[in-house]
């Protein structure tokens, strides 16, 4: 019999990310909603309920496993990973609002998790590392990839699989590399044993491959046309994937016997159960289960309103082909038999074109959706010298360059978005806005609700790509915690307001956004120059970050070696304050604080920040740039104080320590945090008093340019523009405006890769020489020396903004 509708589990507010049915009566579903949800039938022929909610915390859940039941846990545990980098053990016979274990070592999100029939768990983590618990302790890391570990998966007690998003697949003993598998040509995904094999594996190429523990590839399995998530091995043997093309599939000797459609935007977790039923957990927040014994099925009502919502659908021609109705046929080429399972086939029916998809199964053509056309604007444009539907102009807020969005009809609105804020640096609280635009001002369009989609901060909506070590010169992968990695990230409670006008600026509210279809230019370019006001990094999640170094602090604390580190009562009372000072400096509206800022708690940061170890440090940075963006005042009273948090920055970045590739992560995380902290510093309202301004810029004068990633050199850039914006304001010392020029004109030399970078250093040299310029400080001899650097800048970036500030600089000069 085919796999049809058994039942659809409805409880859970977002995606479905894990799913673990160890038992016919026992479900495990982890969500982004934070929680994890046992669903439990009190009889054989019961409906699955939800037997309670397992909540450890607000962040997304995206892993669970489950050990089976022991004399202290008669119904097993529930194991729950995700981006609190915790690992949480519950018991299902009497819960509790905490966990009966907290696992705690991993320093990013944990993705993957899998547990040994003795009870021993391992972990997968963004942080590339897997671990082995053994009775709820570490017992061994495992190091070795070089990306995120996505999967995991035990062979027996002592040899454990991992798969990583650098492509390959690790087999350990114990705690040692037995053998590396290669073949998958982008980040692997998931794993599963299969039987006198070996193990299957899925990956982002779209593949799936069968091995044997020796390394043969037995053979490969294609007909997804997307990501490939996860696996499963039915009691029968054969496989069951499921992915980004919204299906699960079933696999037999090599060959799809069945796919099942589902209607959302990703199926991203398939689990098979002992009686051969097959649970999926998918971006719509509901988990289905699908079951080959006919008892089992859902009401013949129930079926039809599945396949309706499924035909209902809206599939973007991109994703089915090049689409030219008049050569379609009607709706007789349905009475003609598939050639394989899965084809797809489009027909006219009448003014419609509709999707249909070849279930073998079934012998029959089951509509999948129907075919709408998504075009840009007619005309391809150029950023970065790729071709995009749409490049937007977009206006963050008065006085500051305006930022590329670009955007292609076949791209998720919400990965768009995602790349744009990470790539600007800007919140990721602003998505839903920038989702909105998008979808407002193209034609493309979505499968499902807007509601069903959402996008995930470190993979970039539902489609994570593996990102190639990065060579010199290139930056690296890494993205920082608070916009792309798992330390903690903005909050994802919606922001967005109703759109006012036809192109609204999701930033500001006002209707500043071009690019989008509109009348030619008249031709008159506006001035760019100069631009006054710097750009801050004020974006927060006030409460994960002060969980997070209080989580720190206790760690410390608990460890003999380490006690004598943890934050003493007074240093807890003033981080405390400060916290409390930026929760009402950061809520919406903003509320009076009730304590004021003062020079003490500057110094108890520096005290925390020159005695804690370079792994715990980030929350603190991240502290101090939230103080200076919000508290400068507090630097401006003691004497000597801004000198002195600027030296205890640049040593708990581990400025001094080796610069060679790739970075340490702790050091690669807290350089990021101690430029945006310097950016915050450089505002419209401090004082140059002092040499502290001198000595930011000798110290950035030493970082080797090359050695920095992508967010590193625009957090950088906007250091630089930031001091800029000061020149424009008030006279500077010449020692400062030498190396102030001196640095931007580096950064211009040795920027190739990203625009952003290279015109936020331009911005700031145009603003350096218009204050120069009024002041009547340029001479002639300078001039010509800048006119002549600049005519050298390479021709890297053909952008317009670029051009525009390049001949607007030329014509100040002249």
């Amino acid at each position: 019999m085919p796999y049809r509708l058994s039942a659809s589990l409805i409880a859970h507010s977002s995606d479905v990310r894990a799913l673990s049915s160890p038992t016919n009566d026992l479900i495990l579903s982890a969500s982004r909603d934070a929680t994890t949800i046992p669903w439990q039938k009190s009889t054989p022929d019961a409906s699955f309920t939800p037997a309670f909610v397992l909540k450890a915390g607000s962040r997304y859940v995206n892993s669970v496993a489950y050990i089976t039941p022991t004399s202290d846990a008669p119904k097993g545990y529930a194991v729950t990973g995700g981006q609190d980098t915790v690992i949480n053990v519950f018991r299902l016979d009497a819960p509790r609002d905490d966990p009966d274990f907290s696992l705690i070592g991993h320093t990013e999100n944990v993705c993957a998790l899998d547990v040994t029939p003795g009870g021993t768990i391992i972990s997968g983590s963004w942080d590339r590392t897997a671990k082995v618990w053994k009775n709820f302790t570490l017992s061994y890391d495992l190091k070795g990839h070089q990306q995120s570990v996505w999967a995991v998966l035990a062979v027996d007690e002592g040899q454990y699989l991992t798969g990583s998003a650098d492509k390959t697949i690790k087999l350990w003993q114990q705690h040692k590399t037995v053998h590396t598998y290669e073949g998958h040509r982008d980040a692997v995904r998931g794993l599963a044993l299969v039987a006198d094999i070996g193990f299957a594996s899925c990956s982002n190429d779209s593949e799936i491959r069968v091995w044997t523990i020796g390394g043969d590839t037995v053979y490969t399995l294609s007909g997804h046309t997307s990501f490939v998530y996860s696996l499963s091995v039915l009691p029968t043997g054969d496989v069951v994937s499921g992915g980004e093309d919204r299906t699960v599939r079933i696999w037999r000797d090599g060959e799809c016997i069945q796919t099942l459609v589902h209607p959302a935007i990703s199926v991203w977790a398939v689990s098979s159960m002992p009686n051969g039923d097959i649970v999926s957990g998918c971006s719509d927040g509901v988990v289905r289960v699908f079951s080959a014994s006919k008892e089992r099925w859902a009401s013949e009502e129930d079926l039809k309103e599945y396949d309706a919502k499924v035909a209902n659908t809206a599939l973007p021609s991109q994703q089915v082909g090049d689409v030219k109705k008049s050569d379609l046929p009607g709706l007789e080429a349905l009475n003609s038999p598939g050639k394989k399972p899965g084809e797809v086939k489009m027909i006219n029916n009448g003014s419609i074109v509709e999707a249909h998809q070849w279930d073998s199964a079934t012998n029959s053509w089951q509509k999948i959706g129907d075919v709408v056309d998504a075009v840009g604007q007619g005309r391809k444009q150029l950023y970065q010298g790729k071709e995009y539907d749409y490049v937007f102009d977009v206006d963050i807020q008065d006085g500051v360059p305006p930022l590329k969005l670009p955007y292609n009809v076949t791209e998720n609105p919400f990965s768009a978005a995602q790349k744009f804020l990470e790539s600007n640096d800007l919140p990721l609280t602003y998505v839903d806005q920038v989702v909105k635009f998008i979808e407002k001002n193209t034609a493309g369009t979505n499968i499902g609700s807007g509601s069903e989609e959402y996008v995930d901060p470190y993979t970039g909506a539902s489609r994570y790509r593996s990102v190639p070590s990065a060579p010199l010169g290139s930056g690296s992968s890494y993205q920082d915690p608070y916009t792309g990695a798992s330390r903690y990230t903005a909050t994802t409670s919606s922001q967005s307001s109703e759109v006012v006008s036809q192109y609204m600026d999701p930033f500001t509210g006002a209707s500043r956004y071009s690019g989008a279809p509109q009348p030619p230019a008249s031709g008159v370019v506006a001035k760019i120059l100069p631009v006054e006001k710097p750009i801050t990094f004020l974006q927060a999640n006030v409460s994960a970050m002060q969980g997070k170094l209080l989580q720190f602090d206790e760690a410390l604390r608990n460890e003999i070696s380490t006690s004598s580190l943890a934050m003493n009562p007074d240093e807890l009372t003033k981080i405390e304050e400060a916290f409390n000072f930026l929760n009402a400096a950061t809520a919406t509206p903003r509320r009076q604080p009730a304590v004021t800022l003062a020079a003490v708690h500057v110094e108890t940061i520096i005290q925390v920040l020159e005695r804690w170890p370079s792994l715990q440090r980030f929350p603190v940075i991240d502290l101090s740039r939230l103080v200076t963006g919000f508290a400068l005042e507090a630097f401006e009273v003691a004497p000597g104080l801004k000198e002195k948090f600027v030296e205890a920055l640049f040593a708990a970045s581990d400025w001094n320590a080796p610069w060679s590739l790739p970075l340490p992560k702790a050091k690669e995380t807290n350089m990021l945090l101690l430029f945006r902290t310097l950016a915050n510093i450089f505002q419209e309202k401090i004082s140059l008093s002092g040499v502290w301004n001198l000595k930011i810029l000798e110290y950035l004068s030493q970082a080797p340019y090359t050695s920095l990633n992508k967010n590193h050199r625009v957090a950088l850039a906007t250091i630089l523009f930031n001091a800029s914006c000061i020149t424009l304001r008030t006279p500077v010392e010449k020692a400062f405006s030498d190396q102030l020029v001196s640095l931007i004109l580096r950064v211009l030399e040795l920027e190739n890769t990203d625009s952003e970078a290279a015109y936020r250093a331009l911005v700031g040299l145009g603003n350096f020489i218009y204050a120069s310029k009024a002041r009547k400080l340029l001479n002639v001899g300078q001039s010509g020396e800048l006119v002549a650097r600049i005519h050298k800048l390479p021709t890297t970036f053909p952008e317009e903004r670029v051009q525009n500030v390049i001949q607007e600089i030329a014509a100040l000069v002249s």
